[in-house]
């Protein structure tokens, strides 16, 4: 489970801001907290803030982190390839222009009986990688210990076996993490790592053509298995109880390879006061529906193996009601056995409620008249008279009034005005 993630000089986020999700000392839904050796960490965490307020950079920073993780082996000694992929620094500031971004996580990985907690960070310049660590906790200690350290002049491997040691040092650019680099070789510790960051899945429905994308991609199994695509049913009947089927016809193409299959998919609907049934292409279906189908999968595999559900935009063309759905099962310790985490950004004030989620839970995001981006928790939140939030406040009517902050600065459209 992710326990904190923190990053600096990444987008509009100027300063280093830490996402966490660790539970407070509040009393409030106190049964849906996970202890995990001697953390407490909570399932749920969403993200408030107006337009352009760096929200969906927390998202971006935390995808980027995972990505480069997984990919960066690839970028050994090919300084043109890693220029196109360098994080992208706060540019609004010589400070920061070409000063190293940096991120770092706590987690623990799903089904670890011994409950160990994990440190893992590094550090991007303009060349490479400046800084890299990894830091373990067994349940018992008080202290972490090292696996590996690496910068500019340091590189101490002393937590690895001897004989992966040696084919890191023989292999290693300053372009590549030593996580990417020592689970492509196989050793054991870093491929747990690297396999943790796999575990995680993205949605960006901020953006349409990715929406555009996942709502094309099936779900495993789809195509041949009839109990797949009755599991998917049975999903959808939780908003929508028309569809009671799906037709799966492969369609002609010209490729010859069996990558190239393209497969058509209609909607089955019964048809009022009779036996029979109606064909929808899925792609005529509402947005709303395609967003749910594009959904599954990976709710699908959170929900079963554990890890982080990372969603931009989860309101976009979705009824309040179903994103609550949608959160609740989260938040259902007997729906959500494998711990797996939901973090997200919306507009959606629905969900600013005291009866749906925590103050620890909230979060806002948002940027000042110098464009930096700040992070800040509804638990955290002081008033200008130093008083705490009460966890029976009308956290929706408040946000909306101003009260916390991260809310449009607003002034009359009047550019239409007649002169």
């Amino acid at each position: 489970m992710l326990i904190q993630f923190s990053f600096k000089n990444f987008k509009s986020f100027k300063d280093e801001v830490t996402l966490d999700l660790s539970a407070t000392k509040i009393t409030e839904f106190s049964d849906r907290v996970v202890s995990i050796g001697n953390e407490k960490i909570l399932t749920v965490a969403a993200i408030y803030g107006a337009n352009a307020s760096g929200k969906s950079n927390v998202y971006s920073a935390f995808e980027y982190m995972s990505s480069y993780v997984v990919h960066s082996f690839k970028y050994g000694d090919e300084e043109e390839r890693f220029r196109r992929v360098r994080p992208a620094p706060f540019l609004f500031s010589d400070e920061t222009e070409n000063a190293d971004t940096s991120f770092e996580v706590y987690f623990t990985i799903p089904g670890d009986k011994t409950e160990r907690v994990y440190n893992y960070g590094f550090c991007i310049g303009n060349d490479g990688v400046t800084e890299e660590w990894l830091n373990t906790k067994a349940k018992t200690a008080r202290k972490y210990s090292s696996v590996f350290y690496r910068d500019l002049v340091t590189r101490d491997l002393s937590g690895l076996p001897k004989a992966s040691r040696d084919n890191i040092e023989i292999a290693l650019e300053k372009q590549v993490l030593i996580v990417s680099l020592g689970a492509k070789l196989k050793v054991a510790k870093c491929k747990q790592i690297r396999d943790w960051f796999l575990e995680n899945e993205f949605a960006d429905f901020a953006n349409p053509m990715t929406s555009f994308f996942m709502h094309t991609r099936l779900p495993k199994g789809f195509v041949e298995n009839p109990d797949v695509r009755a599991s998917i049913v049975k999903f959808f009947s939780s908003f929508d109880e028309t569809i009671k089927d799906f037709r799966v016809e492969k369609a002609p193409t010209d490729g010859t390879d069996e990558k190239d299959n393209v497969y058509k998919i209609s909607a089955i609907h019964k048809k009022i006061g009779s036996d029979q049934v109606a064909e929808i292409p899925l792609e005529e279906e509402s947005a709303g529906t395609l967003k749910m189908f594009a959904l599954y999968p990976e709710l699908h595999e959170i929900l079963q193996n554990g890890g982080v559900y990372f969603i931009d935009e989860l309101n976009a063309r979705l009824h309040p009601l179903l994103v609550r759905n949608f959160v609740l099962t989260f938040l259902n310790p007997e729906i959500n056995t494998t711990h797996a985490q939901l973090v997200f950004t919306t507009h959606d004030t629905w969900q600013l409620s005291n009866q749906l989620l925590r103050r620890d839970e909230i979060w806002f995001a948002e940027k000042d008249e110098q464009g930096i981006s700040t992070l800040y928790s509804l638990a955290d939140f002081v008033d200008e008279d130093g008083t705490r939030i009460r966890k029976d406040e009308s956290y929706e009517k408040n946000y909306l009034l101003g009260k916390y902050g991260a809310i449009p600065s607003l002034k009359s459209i009047d550019i239409f005005k007649e002169e």
